[in-house]
């Protein structure tokens, strides 16, 4: 039946993105802040003990898998409309190693996927990475480094952040980069701290920018928790993402949320105001529909109904997995993002 309806939704997609019929092959590209995925395992390097058995949180294994089943949920869903095998690539922040990524792919509900992970050990004092999921149906991986961000004195109290996952792989047998980010947060304050998210974003910048001296058209997705706006100076300034494809020229970079945000659109909220910090930004080699290779056709944040609080002071914000040291049951403080990536299948012209 999925399959059925994948097929109507395929030629209802071909007929509004170039007004004639076309068969299109969907690839979901997608990210989502997994909210303090940690184990239960005391780990000596990071500073883990809230999460602990015997921390503040009284966090367990019951717990643990709950949250587990609950982020599998919100996975199984993400861009199912489209292509029913949902995300292809799925980056992910805030987990404390590959074992909760590894119980992550096992759940249930998207165990047949066969996801395959990507992840790093990075020095944040938090003990929180960022990884990569990716399903070996649509992508492979070709090559992967973390790349290590130096804090600017003064901008943090901390000495170390996430490091940023790049990792090189075919999309649909292309070749495509991926950056995924989780930039230094905003705690003592927006101004204080903007260097070290300009730092990472930096950091990104310049390996963006050696990719480009060898493959000038390079396909390049950055994708992350930036802990910063469309606007600032991070995106808009140092990745130079615009966010009118009209503006963005080859070797550029595209912001498909630049619009949602302005209209007060977002994936997070504090203090009763909405930010848009979980973005996923594009290379100008994704923007030409006219191509044999996949193209941008579309942008959304999977905010439904289920995921969002109901109830308490942060009622109409993305349901959380805590408030404060009580366990609320919920799913993630971030609502996940996705791009829609489209591909002509080319029809076999028929001999006479």
């Amino acid at each position: 039946m999925r399959k059925i309806i994948g097929i109507l939704l395929f030629s209802l997609i071909s007929t509004s993105v170039l007004a004639q019929k076309k068969d299109y092959k969907a690839a979901v590209i997608s990210f989502y802040n997994l909210e303090n995925l940690y184990d239960t395992v005391d780990n000596t390097m990071t500073n883990d003990e809230e999460f602990l058995p015997n921390g503040v949180r009284n966090y367990n294994s019951s717990i643990y898998f709950d949250k587990l089943g609950k982020l599998a949920t919100v996975i199984s869903q993400i861009g199912i409309e489209i292509n029913p095998d949902g995300p292809a690539i799925l980056g992910v922040a805030e987990v404390e190693n590959d074992t909760v990524l590894n119980d992550l792919i096992k759940q249930p509900l998207i165990a047949k996927r066969n996801y395959k992970i990507v992840h790093y050990d990075s020095r944040d004092i938090r003990g929180v990475d960022v990884g990569l999921l990716y399903n070996p149906k649509y992508f492979v991986v070709d090559a992967s480094d973390k790349l290590f961000v130096q804090l600017p004195g003064g901008s943090k109290d901390a000495y170390f952040t996430r490091d940023i996952l790049w990792v090189k792989g075919k999309l649909g047998g292309e070749t495509i980069h991926i950056y995924v980010n989780h930039w230094p947060s905003r705690s003592g304050g927006e101004q204080r701290s903007a260097p070290a998210r300009n730092a990472a974003a930096q950091v990104c910048r310049n390996h963006m920018d050696s990719i480009a001296k060898l493959e000038p058209n390079a396909k390049v997705i950055v994708m992350g928790d930036l802990n910063d706006d469309p606007t600032n100076e991070s995106v808009e300034g140092i990745i130079k993402a615009k966010g009118k494809i009209t503006d963005v020229r080859a070797g550029g970079m595209f912001n498909p949320w630049m619009d949602l945000y302005k209209k007060g659109i977002g994936t997070l909220a504090y203090q009763d105001a909405w930010g848009l910090f979980d973005q996923i930004l594009i290379s100008h080699a994704w923007l030409n529909k006219d191509q044999d290779g996949f193209f941008f056709y579309q942008q959304h944040i999977f905010n439904k109904e289920y995921l969002v609080e109901n109830k308490g002071r942060y009622k109409g914000y993305p349901m959380r997995t805590w408030d404060g040291n009580t366990y609320r049951g919920g799913y993630s403080d971030h609502f996940p993002t996705y791009l829609v990536m489209l591909k002509e299948v080319k029809k076999e012209k028929k001999a006479f």
